[in-house]
């Protein structure tokens, strides 16, 4: 991978510690003011994509950002957005927190490592360094939140699968929501075990 190539993917995962805003804001504000920041912003983007796509304008700094695909396409971040607002809306605190941050620096983590270190790779293009990698993130942000050895190997497993093996869904929507329902399921269960 050329120095230039990942130094525009590590600008891109920067924008991902946008996330952490959302986190703060659940975590101290509340439920209904992060509804209220999601959706506000989520709107705003939605805006920003119109003037992008339909109207044509090239907006600074986000050209640098966007991957090819999403040059002509809706942006990752709408798929973030909405995947975290679901979560928040439908989900328990620990569970949410864990899942955005999951989506995050587990998503982060694989991409960099796999673009800097990955060397094994799988038939979709990634590497398996960059899933370990992953994995390992996702495994400690799953267990500093939800304190379950079980219930996080499992969150941990299904976010790494949904990063790994979704190629045409884009994960950003995915994994919050995948991971946070197999975390709610399973503490339903152990409730009747």
């Amino acid at each position: 991978m050329t120095s230039i190539s990942f130094a525009n993917e590590l600008l891109r995962k920067g924008v991902h510690f946008t996330s952490i805003i959302i986190v703060l804001v659940y975590a101290f504000m509340g439920k209904q003011a992060c509804q209220t920041l999601l959706i506000s912003y989520l709107v705003t983007i939605l805006i920003i994509e119109h003037l992008r796509l339909d109207r044509g304008f090239k907006l600074p700094f986000f050209h640098v950002v966007l991957r090819q695909k999403e040059k002509s396409g809706i942006g990752s971040y709408v798929y973030f957005t909405m995947g975290a607002l679901i979560v928040v809306s439908v989900f328990s605190k620990n569970v949410v927190l864990a899942a955005i941050l999951m989506t995050t620096f587990g998503d982060m983590s694989a991409a960099l490592i796999g673009k800097r270190f990955g060397n094994i790779r799988i038939k979709n293009g990634k590497s398996i360094e960059g899933c370990i990698a992953e994995f390992i993130v996702d495994l400690i942000i799953a267990f500093l939140f939800i304190r379950n050895p079980f219930i996080s190997v499992i969150m941990a497993f299904v976010a790494t699968y949904v990063e790994t093996t979704f190629v045409k869904i884009d994960d950003n929507l995915v994994i919050p929501i995948f991971s946070a329902s197999v975390a709610e399921l399973a503490f339903i269960a152990l409730v009747f075990l």
